[in-house]
């Protein structure tokens, strides 16, 4: 959304934070523009959920496959160039089966009594995502798949967006000099309000390829998914007061 304001006979002095405190003197004239605008980019990380679930008669033996699988997991991910430290655990669950929907009965009934789940977020460069995520799963990680995409330089995009802004707040004000039989003069205040977060942008499961982290021994021949990153975009709005001839 874009809105114009002309103030004429606007101060250069004792400038505030708000539009609507700007004092009024006849030595000077500006003209103040509100406008918005945005930058937009691909995100460059990748925050993959990778995890597992298990099942077994009893709970030694539940316990036990499962060590089995979550360190392999694990193994096949640093043996493929995946830092330790980017791999972080966000949860663990051993219990008894719940046997309140259909599958959980049909495996009790096979004579399943025991469940386990396990889970971990791995942050990399987002074209590393599809690998990651196929070797993961080939590897075990029967439960995975969400993407949260992110910005590693937020910041800059932000600042784009405002600069952006600024420069079509000055376009739209020299239109308006113009209009009035002058020219428009120096920027004399600007103030940016930014949005607030937009949050993480997500995705599930897509249809692959990936590429960075490479290497590891897969058990098939199965191709990576083909996983792009998210656009994510930032707005600003930005006032702004020029001076005018």
């Amino acid at each position: 959304m874009k809105t114009l304001r002309l103030s004429a006979l606007l101060a250069l002095v004792a400038l505030p934070l708000t539009a609507q405190q700007i004092a009024i003197s006849k030595e000077n004239k500006t003209i103040a523009i509100s406008t918005s605008d945005d930058a937009s980019a691909l995100a460059d990380i990748a925050i993959v959920t990778v995890g597992f679930n298990s099942y077994g008669k009893d709970q030694d033996g539940t316990y036990a496959d499962a060590t089995k699988t979550s360190n392999a997991i694990i193994s096949a991910l640093t043996s493929a160039g995946v830092p330790k430290e980017a791999i972080q655990s966000t949860s663990q669950s051993l219990g008894p089966l719940n046997t309140y929907n259909d599958q959980d009965k049909a495996r009790y009934a096979d004579g399943i009594r025991f469940a386990f789940a396990e889970s971990w977020s791995v942050t990399i460069p987002a074209a590393q995502a599809a690998n990651v995520l196929h070797i993961a799963i080939v590897n075990g990680a029967n439960n995975s798949g969400g993407i949260q995409w992110q910005l590693e330089h937020e910041d800059a995009l932000q600042a784009e967006a405002a600069k952006k802004a600024l420069e079509h707040a000055r376009q739209i004000a020299s239109s308006m000099a113009a209009g009035l039989g002058t020219k428009l003069g120096a920027l004399v205040y600007a103030s940016n309000e930014t949005p607030p977060p937009s949050g993480i942008f997500t995705s599930n499961l897509g249809m692959g390829s990936g590429a960075g982290i490479g290497g590891g021994v897969f058990k098939t021949n199965l191709l990576p998914l083909a996983i792009t990153p998210e656009r994510i975009t930032k707005s600003a709005t930005v006032y702004a007061v020029f001076s005018i001839e």
